[in-house]
């Protein structure tokens, strides 16, 4: 078995099946299909909330896109320092949002200090012009090193930025294993709490290639439809790419996915802690 990494499972059969039903038969191109057409109400119910949601083919361009709409050039964006994000999209937040600043905070375990957001904020330089402006803030959930945002520490998060006038961004391409792990609506994780935009995860879950960008302002749908086609998002056969969200949402398949990578998390750190050699960073 290869634990390395989740990228290099295999799709699952129920995603693969509907895309193979998918190719059946000609569709229209650029989203004009019926799959694509029915994304926004598919996606509306599940956080129970009108919603706007673009598929892309990576997990870069979901973050990168999505702090684009919010952050100008001359913008800061405040996110920790083992985010991927900060880390390991190649540079393309700064290149999307037309140079912006990544500002990187501390906290165990990939979770941002709230304490040290608000130290930051307070000495950010707002209104100088000498300064990067603070415009967003970008959470991972689950972080990079499996940590949980619980829906308190996202409302105080949330609560932070707002009295700072910053947007909220949440790259979950883990999204669905926070979801399971803390048994809570998909809401509740998200608007509810104060997101204003999702990168929500599928690849990393069962999907081929796919993730969705998800507006919970869906006033920034103008801005975001130009920006999803300049950054070639704008897939000509889009209907492989949202038949694998509509099906990934199915019959609950992405929490049935989750759920079961959840439980052989433990599973294997059950077995590694009955090891001498073996010690855990932090818990399952």
């Amino acid at each position: 078995m290869n634990f390395r990494s989740d990228n290099i499972a295999s799709v699952a059969p129920e995603i693969m099946r509907r895309m193979v039903e998918a190719n059946v038969r000609s569709a229209g191109g650029y989203g004009a299909d019926e799959v694509t057409g029915r994304l926004d109400r598919v996606f509306s119910d599940l956080f129970e909330a009108p919603v706007r949601v673009y598929p892309v083919v990576t997990g870069t361009a979901a973050n990168a896109l999505a702090l684009s709409v919010l952050v100008p050039p001359f913008g800061a964006v405040y996110c920790h320092r083992d985010s991927h994000v900060n880390n390991e999209e190649c540079g393309a937040p700064e290149f999307f949002t037309g140079g912006a600043k990544l500002i990187p905070l501390p906290g165990e375990r990939a979770k941002i200090d709230l304490g040290a957001l608000e130290a930051a904020l307070t000495r950010g330089g707002k209104d100088d012009v000498h300064y990067t402006q603070p415009s967003a803030l970008s959470l991972t959930q689950q972080t990079e090193e499996g940590a949980i945002y619980g829906i308190d520490e996202l409302q105080a998060f949330a609560e932070c930025a707002k009295g700072h006038g910053l947007g909220l961004h949440m790259d979950g391409a883990r999204f669905a294993n926070a979801v399971v792990a803390l048994d809570c609506a998909p809401a509740d994780l998200t608007w509810r709490a104060g997101i204003d935009l999702l990168s929500f995860g599928a690849t990393k879950n069962g999907a081929m290639a796919v993730e969705g960008v998800v507006l919970f302002k869906p006033e920034l749908a103008e801005e975001f439809g130009y920006r999803h086609k300049r950054a070639g998002q704008l897939v000509s056969k889009m209907r492989f790419l949202s038949v694998q969200l509509e099906a990934y949402l199915a019959d609950g398949l992405w929490l049935k996915l989750a759920s079961n990578a959840n439980l052989m998390a433990r599973r294997l750190a059950q077995g590694l802690t009955a090891l001498p050699q073996a010690e855990l960073l932090g818990p399952v």
